[in-house]
């Protein structure tokens, strides 16, 4: 099986393309700047239609995995044709290119298409994005769509994070350990919402779709629902850290230009049911996090 990775440089990507290669499933890794470190490195820009139609005439993949997006949401908020550009065109040429190649495509969404209402929520209710980053990303959901429901499947995440900084970002739980370590205070949100996912979790769970070629719509994340506080007191708690470091606040003492969805969290029935490899409860997935970082130790 040849396995195109947009995105690839990602804290996902990285570690998708890892995992498949251990399967023995030939890997392309593409991104922007072709730096990635498993598979066979892919300099692509996916907002470029020309650069997309080469890249796949020249890999001729069985299946695609289109992690490559814009996340920042202040950045998606600010700048939105570079927002639209990115996650929205060039999801199109994306699926296009799948369409035109017959290559099966798993797309990764947000849990951002919600508003944050109601959390728990589950595939069938209706999205309803409240900032720009989460609207492109429902309407690249949309576009790929339009393919044959035999040739697609769409993964809605939340709050990834993983044992390696990636794209030359750091994660919310690796920036709270090395924030700890350090003695530093941090002050972290308690009416935000979601279910935080692993990013080997959610590798793990691709693979799976991948092989039973599973389609459709499916919430691929934490099976924990908790605010970003609760998180970080947990990962504290699990790598030995101060709690007391860390400060309540509510999200209105912070300015930031795109708005955050309350209740973001995912309910994953539908993927509990279905997956041999499930979603992760919380205290699970930060084992196997903290397994991962004394492995590097």
């Amino acid at each position: 099986m040849k396995l195109l990775i947009t995105g690839a440089s990602g804290l996902y990507g990285s570690k998708l393309a890892q995992k498949a290669l251990d399967m023995g499933i030939d890997v392309f890794s593409s991104d922007l700047q072709s730096n990635s470190v498993y598979g066979n490195a892919v300099k692509l820009d996916v907002s470029d239609k020309s650069q997309v139609e080469a890249t796949f005439e020249a890999v001729k993949p069985d299946v695609v995995v289109h992690a490559a997006t814009l996340t920042d949401v202040d950045k998606c908020e600010l700048n939105k044709a570079l927002a639209w550009k990115v996650n929205v065109d060039g999801t199109k040429y994306i699926t296009q290119a799948c369409q035109k190649t017959g290559a099966f495509l798993f797309y990764v969404s947000t849990d951002y298409v919600f508003s944050g209402e109601k959390g728990n929520y589950v595939e069938s209710d209706s999205p309803e994005p409240i900032n720009y980053y989460g609207l492109t990303k429902l309407l690249a959901e949309e576009i790929v769509q339009t393919l044959p429901e035999t040739d697609f499947f769409i993964a809605r995440p939340s709050v990834i994070y993983g044992s390696t900084p990636a794209a030359g970002k750091v994660n919310f739980a690796l920036w709270l350990i090395e924030t700890l370590r350090k003695g530093d205070r941090v002050k972290i949100v308690t009416d935000q919402w979601n279910t935080p996912t692993l990013n080997t979790s959610l590798a793990e769970m691709t693979l799976e779709v991948i092989e039973r070629r599973l389609t459709g719509l499916y919430h691929l994340c934490g099976a924990t629902r908790v605010n970003r506080f609760e998180f970080a007191v947990k990962i504290a708690d699990v790598f030995g850290l101060d709690t007391s470091l860390i400060d309540k606040v509510s999200s209105d003492q912070f300015s930031w230009p795109a708005q955050r969805p309350a209740d973001s969290s995912l309910d994953t029935s539908k993927a509990q049911r279905t997956l041999n490899c499930k979603p992760l409860s919380m205290d699970k997935a930060l084992e196997k996090l903290k397994g991962e970082l004394d492995q590097k130790a």
